[in-house]
């Protein structure tokens, strides 16, 4: 275990995964603003998950952590921290069953305890689709600034794409 919150338990990935993983990644509506496509093959997500199970978090890189609800996977979140070790950048995905509940809030908030207070990294960023207005949300519910619009930035699954930056300072944050 990373985290700890309320609800929830950020933690390594296992073998046991898989099923779950396989199942929310491979939901059209999950995966529309995300790198990958659906659906996720139950072998493919296998070869993720222990893949993601190798991962350091203190390591520069993604390191991907499980977000588990009462023993059950119903999420994840990527960090990808820079090689100066003092900044990275969030991802975050949640299983559609589990929307609209606050746990993605949850998460992203434990997760950023985490690396602000007990890591002392500086600045964490993120980024997502203009379209994706949950996502944008959430991440000024937890205190992100948006920081930037890039029109047209991204070729992403067939079509340019609008980019919305954000950014958090440990000091603004814990403030």
């Amino acid at each position: 275990m990373f985290v700890r919150t309320e609800r929830l338990t950020l933690r390594r990935f296992t073998t046991a995964d898989a099923e779950a993983f396989a199942a929310y990644r491979s939901d059209p509506d999950i995966a529309r603003y995300q790198s990958w496509d659906a659906p996720l093959p139950l072998a493919e997500a296998v070869q993720k998950v222990e893949e993601f199970a190798q991962g350091d978090p203190a390591a520069p890189g993604w390191f991907q952590y499980a977000v588990d609800l009462d023993g059950v996977l119903i999420g994840d979140l990527g960090l990808n921290l820079d090689e100066n070790l003092m900044q990275a950048e969030l991802g975050f995905t949640l299983a559609s069953a589990y929307q609209g509940r606050g746990y993605a809030t949850e998460a992203v908030r434990g997760l950023l305890d985490d690396v602000f207070i007990e890591r002392k990294l500086h600045r964490v960023s993120a980024e997502c689709d203009a379209r994706n207005t949950a996502s944008a949300r959430l991440l000024e519910r937890v205190g992100f600034e948006q920081e930037g619009l890039r029109l047209s930035n991204s070729w992403f699954k067939g079509e340019w794409t609008d980019d919305l930056l954000f950014g958090l300072l440990r000091s603004d944050y814990l403030s």
